[in-house]
């Protein structure tokens, strides 16, 4: 749920148009998993501070499509911590191989 001093910019032209583009740019794939993206995530969290910057809020460049687990576990409200073989999810919700056991 978009935090208070968000959901004018998520309901903004800006953003939607944006928003669709960038999914289909990435044909709906999700970048954690390669399931069905449905969520864009800003990889540099917006806040009340950056909200009017475009180049944090619609910059592609700090886009991420993601499907709504790995969105959810980005944010730490999922409970799985490897995302497809190989993958996972590092402290700053960024996907990196799993490290080789020692």
């Amino acid at each position: 749920m978009a935090k208070e001093y968000a959901k004018g910019f998520y309901k903004s032209r800006a953003w939607i148009k944006c928003r669709d583009s960038f999914l289909a740019s990435k044909n709906y794939e999700c970048e954690g998993c390669g399931g069905l993206a449905i969520v864009v995530h800003h990889k540099k969290p917006i806040t009340p501070q950056n909200i009017n910057d475009p180049n944090i809020t619609l910059n592609w460049d700090n886009l991420e499509a993601l499907c709504l687990d790995c969105h959810n576990e980005v944010h730490g409200r999922g409970s799985r911590k490897v995302i497809a073989d190989g993958l996972m999810f590092d402290k700053n919700g960024q996907v990196v191989k799993i490290p080789p056991h020692p």
